[in-house]
């Protein structure tokens, strides 16, 4: 806003919003306080859409409760089945959807009552989006779920590794920064230094060269928290052994096998509970920040706090070193 005259701004507050905040100039960023507003868990969802975004959207389609209602079930496989998002807004856009679908039927003569339930919803939604596939991703060696913090809130990250005959190259597909790089070099070379305690034959792998790919290759990825999922992902690779059952991960991985902490661990959680996970590893100095998650979801989850990657191996692989 440009005024053009003289105004006292010295009792103005000034309020922004942003999705992310590393983008902020540092001088603006520095004169700022940053409140960080978390995703909602599914049962916060819950209310909000019966209390907030039903009786909203029924009013701007001319409907009322009287001839239209969502059942608590409905409005779960709305969140879980159509939406995957730490915040509301495509929540409130499918229950619009549905209420404009009542509309029509009305407007062509119904009179009777319609209740949305679980079962009714594809006949205004079409068939769920969204489906669990954890399970599915890690059926086979060399793929590890992680965690990701995204400008939404959390989200799961599924890693790939593959190899074949070649000189010890490392190849890297799906849109990695430079940290992301430096951390899966970080971890070839941990595996190749502990190759005979990790019961890898070092020779065929000098031999080999090895691919690590992030799906959703137009979605740019990077961050410090990849590194205890990339080395799972490798040594599940090289040693034939398939990561355990609906667990996803976080933390950086050093040279020495250490474990460190990261951010964003109050949505990296409540993405895993969205995506169906049951066990989480996270660096043990993280525990603390457990404080921060409701406990309907940690109910959902049990966590493994961990300081050495040899405990990941071990919790993830079965692999005792």
């Amino acid at each position: 806003l440009y005024l053009g005259v003289p105004f006292d701004l010295s009792k103005v507050m000034f309020i922004a919003t942003a999705n992310i905040s590393d983008t902020i100039p540092w001088a603006l960023r520095d004169r700022m306080e940053i409140i960080q507003i978390p995703g909602y868990t599914l049962e916060e969802k819950l209310q909000i859409a019966r209390k907030y975004l039903v009786p909203r959207q029924l009013d701007a389609n001319g409907l009322t409760a009287a001839k239209l209602s969502f059942t608590s079930a409905a409005l779960r496989a709305v969140i879980g089945g159509y939406t995957r998002e730490a915040g509301v807004r495509n929540l409130e856009r499918e229950i619009a959807n549905v209420c404009r679908g009542a509309a029509r039927k009305f407007a062509e003569g119904r009179r009777k009552k319609i209740a949305i339930t679980p079962e009714a919803l594809e006949e205004y939604l079409g068939r769920p989006r969204v489906e669990p596939e954890v399970a599915e991703r890690t059926k086979l060696p060399g793929v590890a779920t992680g965690l990701a913090y995204t400008p939404t809130g959390g989200d799961i990250l599924f890693i790939e590794a593959t190899r074949m005959a070649g000189r010890g190259q490392l190849i890297l597909t799906g849109q990695l920064g430079d940290v992301m790089k430096e951390s899966a070099q970080a971890v070839l070379s941990y595996v190749r230094s502990n190759a005979e305690a990790l019961g890898i034959d070092g020779k065929q792998l000098a031999e080999s060269d090895v691919h690590i790919h992030v799906p959703q290759g137009a979605v740019p990825k990077d961050g410090p928290s990849a590194g205890v999922a990339l080395l799972t992902a490798v040594v599940s690779l090289l040693t034939g052994r398939r990561v355990k059952n609906r667990l996803a991960m976080t933390g950086e991985a050093t040279l020495r096998g250490l474990v460190l902490p990261v951010g964003g661990i109050k949505e990296k959680v409540l993405a895993a509970v969205r995506a169906g996970v049951r066990e989480i590893i996270l660096p043990a100095r993280n525990e603390k920040d457990l404080d921060d998650v409701p406990e309907t979801a940690k109910k959902k989850v049990q966590f493994h706090f961990v300081t050495e990657m040899n405990e990941v191996l071990r919790i993830a692989l079965g692999l005792k070193i």
